[in-house]
């Protein structure tokens, strides 16, 4: 499904193809809106060594069903959504255009809470638009080969890796080729005039997550979750989560602190995977039973097989799994936020993941698999 709000932007954001005369800049109107915020909050504006929730609200519960699966941690919405409506629509546009019908396409956009505003609620209001068009691309490009030959996939992968380690290493991508070639370096020219260091960052963890994801072995059948886990954690889009995040919210993370970074946040992405796994059960499982798979690659699956319970008792072992992890993790980041010894901005990530990956996958999980 497309939400069609086409009638509602300016004729220049409805899409950025390879004409240059539709080729989009920062959205103007939400601009000025953001300068003069920018103005009052530096009215108010502190050094606090934990998470400053200046471009977000929190979401009424009533709007929103969480299965039961975040405790008592707070939802939030980015206060300049509307980027994130720009954005998504110019991506499924451009798809459309460059490269080919998304037909029946479900992808982030909600009347009520979308995933980027829900899951990256801090980022800053004049990144939002692309990282929500960036985010959109992920998601039409998942759909898109999930029921192509994986030979197709591999070779379609490829060519994607191939142009992210390009703009990673040498800072440009070369818009020639294919629409998705386009598109690519549309995303990487529109994120590095806003912020080329981090912009490299991100084309290399999402570059580093393809190459990764090129070349897992899917006929692997895990016998316990244990040993599932951190094969889905790495497979849900660690890095490429990682890459957008920091972008978008402005953070930086020196490399020496990267290990420390993987495995403080690896129980929040053992939630992402596992909710993901857990909602998009049977839409995989039938998917795996109409190409003839021995087996599903989903947590559903590893549980059934390992205490010999059916589908809903599996659903049940799951669901209490993401809630202690959920639990977990809400230590870990209030161990985090009173440790003066690590830097901000590794701290800083470490919360953003809980208040803004961590609830809103679950919500965002209910529509579409991250």
């Amino acid at each position: 499904m497309i939400l069609d709000v086409g009638s509602l932007l300016p004729t220049s954001f409805r899409t950025s193809v390879d004409d240059p005369s539709h080729m989009t800049g920062p959205w103007q109107p939400a601009t000025v809106d953001i300068q003069i915020y920018y103005s009052v909050q530096k009215l108010f504006k502190c050094s606090h060594s934990s998470m400053e929730h200046q471009f977000s609200s929190l979401v009424d519960p009533s709007r929103y069903d969480s299965k039961g699966l975040i405790a008592d941690i707070p939802v939030r919405k980015n206060l300049f959504s509307e980027a994130e409506y720009v954005g998504s629509i110019r991506a499924q546009e451009d798809w459309n255009v460059l490269v080919g019908s998304i037909g029946e396409f479900k992808g982030g956009l909600d009347p009520k809470l979308s995933v980027v505003s829900v899951c990256i609620p801090e980022c800053l209001p004049e990144r939002l638009e692309i990282i929500s068009y960036a985010n959109e691309f992920a998601f039409i490009y998942d759909d898109a080969t999930e029921n192509i030959a994986h030979d197709k996939v591999r070779e379609s992968m490829n060519e994607t890796l191939e142009l992210f380690l390009q703009g990673a290493t040498t800072g440009h991508i070369n818009p020639q080729g294919s629409g998705k070639n386009k598109i690519q370096a549309q995303i990487f020219n529109e994120m590095a005039a806003l912020d080329r260091p981090r912009a490299l960052i991100t084309m290399k963890t999402w570059a580093e997550f393809l190459q990764l994801t090129s070349s897992r072995d899917r006929s692997i059948k895990f016998q316990t979750l244990d040993e599932y886990i951190p094969y889905r954690v790495w497979d849900v889009g660690q890095m490429l989560i990682f890459g957008l995040v920091t972008f978008g919210i402005g953070l930086t993370i020196p490399d020496n602190d990267m290990e420390r970074c993987t495995e403080a946040t690896r129980p929040a992405f053992a939630v992402i995977a596992l909710t993901n796994d857990l909602f998009s059960w049977e839409r995989e499982r039938d998917a795996a039973k109409r190409d003839n798979m021995p087996h599903v690659v989903n947590a559903i699956w590893v549980i059934m097989g390992q205490h010999s319970v059916s589908e809903e008792e599996a659903k049940q072992i799951c669901h209490s799994k993401i809630a202690k992890l959920v639990q977990d993790y809400k230590g870990i980041v209030e161990q985090y936020k009173k440790d003066e010894s690590i830097c901000l901005g590794l701290r800083k990530y470490i919360e953003a993941l809980q208040t803004m990956s961590v609830p809103g996958g679950k919500i965002g999980s209910q529509e579409h698999q991250i």
